[in-house]
C-alpha cells in the first residue's frame, strides 16, 4: 500500500439523492424462489465440478466510449479456458454493467457479444445500474429489456441482436441464485442509483435464499454477489453505505454470514477482509476493471471529497489491489480435506494488444461453516 493512500474504506463526504431514478423491476421468468441448477446448463458437465470448480469473475466490461481494452479482457478470458485443459474456468460470472451507457439492445452486439463470441464456456451475470438505466433519446423502452432478453430467456435461443453464436441464458429473475455442487451464488440487482437501492420484496428472498444456503454449506459456498461494491477506497463512487447497511441487517436477520462477497461497479480491483465479532472473516472483492475505458484510482489522506467509513463492531482492511490496470480473477471453490477451500487469483493486462495475463494477486481463504449464533 502506497504511503499515501488510504487503506480502510472510504464514503464521499458529498453524496446527491438521486433515488428518483430508481426504475421498476421487470416480471420475473422463472419460478419463485428463482435458481437455476448449473447441470440445466451445462448437463453432464456438472459432475466434473464435484471437487473443484474454477470460474472466471469480472464486472463493468461494457463501454461506449472506445476502450482499448474491452476486447483483450475477453479475449484473455477466452484464452485462459482454451490454455488450461487441466483446470479450465467452467464459466463467467459477470459481475454487472454489461452495456453502458443506457442498457440499450442496439449495443448489445459491439459491447458484449462481439467481444465475447469466441468465450467457450457459459456466461452468467447479475445487472448493473448501467445495464438497468433507459435512454430518454431512444424509443421507449422497459429498463432491463435486452438484459432480460440476453440473460433470463425462458428458454436458450440464438440472440436476436445482430449476427453471433452465443445463445440466451436462461436465468429465472433479474435476482437469482446459481446453484453448483461447490457453491451457491446468491445474486442480488441493486438498480440503477449510484449507491444502490434494493427493494423489501428482494430482500425478504435474500433472506430465504441465505437460510436455504446455510443449510447446504458443508457442501457448498455461500457467495453474494451485487453489482454496486459495499467497500472500496476508491474517489469515484467509494463505499455504499445502503449496501452495507442491507447487508449487514440482513446477515443478521438471516443468522447466516456468507464466505465471500464479490462487486464490481468500481473500476478496479480491491480485496477487503472483514472481521466481525465472532473471529469469522468475510473477504469483500471488488472486480470491476473490465474494460471501461476509464479506471477509478484510490483515495489519498489528502483528499477533501472523501472520508473514512467508520464501523461499529467489527474491522475491515484492504489486504490487497490494483487501480491502474485492467484485469479479472480466476476463481476456485476445492474440496480438501479441510473441508471447502476459496482460492483466487487476479490477473492484470498491462498492454491492449497483449493476451497474456501477468498474476498480480493470489489468495486462499478455508471456508468458515458457523452461522451467527453458533459463535
Amino acid at each position: 500500500m502506497e504511503e499515501n493512500k488510504y487503506n480502510v474504506p472510504v464514503v464521499l463526504t458529498h453524496i446527491n439523492d438521486d433515488s428518483h431514478n430508481f426504475k421498476p423491476l421487470p416480471a420475473p421468468t422463472g419460478a419463485y424462489p428463482y435458481r437455476l441448477n448449473i447441470a440445466d446448463v451445462i448437463g453432464d458437465g456438472a459432475a466434473a465440478l464435484q471437487d473443484r470448480m474454477y470460474f472466471h469473475m469480472v464486472g463493468d466490461t461494457g463501454s461506449v466510449r472506445h476502450s482499448e481494452f474491452q476486447a483483450t479482457v475477453a479475449a484473455t478470458l477466452a484464452q485462459q479456458i482454451e490454455g488450461h485443459p487441466d483446470a479450465p474456468p467452467a464459466f463467467l460470472f459477470h459481475l454487472g454493467d454489461v452495456v453502458y451507457n443506457h442498457g440499450e439492445a442496439s449495443e448489445y452486439p459491439a459491447q458484449f457479444l462481439k467481444p465475447y463470441q469466441k468465450y467457450p464456456a457459459p456466461i452468467f451475470a447479475i445487472a448493473g445500474n448501467h445495464d438497468g438505466d433507459v435512454n430518454p433519446l431512444a424509443s421507449p423502452y422497459q429498463s432491463l429489456d435486452a438484459f432480460m432478453n440476453v440473460f433470463c430467456d425462458t428458454h436458450s435461443r440464438p440472440i436476436s441482436y445482430g449476427t453471433n453464436s452465443r445463445k440466451s441464458m436462461i436465468q429465472p429473475n433479474v435476482y437469482w441464485t446459481l446453484e453448483t455442487p461447490l457453491a451457491r451464488f446468491i445474486g442480488l440487482y441493486a438498480n440503477v442509483t449510484k449507491h444502490g437501492h434494493i427493494t423489501e420484496e428482494q430482500r425478504e428472498w435474500f433472506i430465504e435464499e441465505l437460510q436455504e444456503a446455510a443449510k447446504h454449506r458443508g457442501e457448498q459456498a455461500i457467495i453474494v454477489c451485487v453489482h454496486h461494491a459495499p467497500y472500496s477506497v476508491d474517489t469515484n463512487h467509494a463505499s455504499s453505505v445502503s449496501m452495507v447497511n442491507f447487508l449487514e441487517n440482513a446477515f443478521a436477520e438471516a443468522d447466516v454470514l456468507p464466505d465471500a462477497v464479490f462487486s464490481g461497479h468500481v473500476h478496479n480491483y480491491q480485496r477487503f477482509h472483514k472481521t466481525y465479532p465472532d473471529g469469522t472473516m468475510v473477504p469483500y472483492i471488488v472486480a470491476g476493471a473490465g474494460g471501461y475505458a476509464l479506471l477509478h484510482t484510490l483515495a489519498t489522506y489528502d483528499d477533501p471529497t472523501v472520508e473514512p467509513l467508520r464501523l461499529d463492531d467489527s474491522t475491515i482492511e484492504l489486504a490487497a489491489y490494483c487501480d491502474d490496470r485492467y484485469g479479472f480473477l480466476k476463481m476456485g471453490v476445492i474440496r480438501s480435506e479441510r473441508g471447502l477451500v476459496l482460492s483466487g487469483a487476479y490477473y492484470t493486462l498491462s498492454k491492449p494488444d497483449d493476451t497474456e495475463a501477468k498474476l498480480y494477486d493470489r489468495f486462499e481463504i478455508p471456508l468458515q461453516r458457523q452461522v451467527l449464533s453458533e459463535a
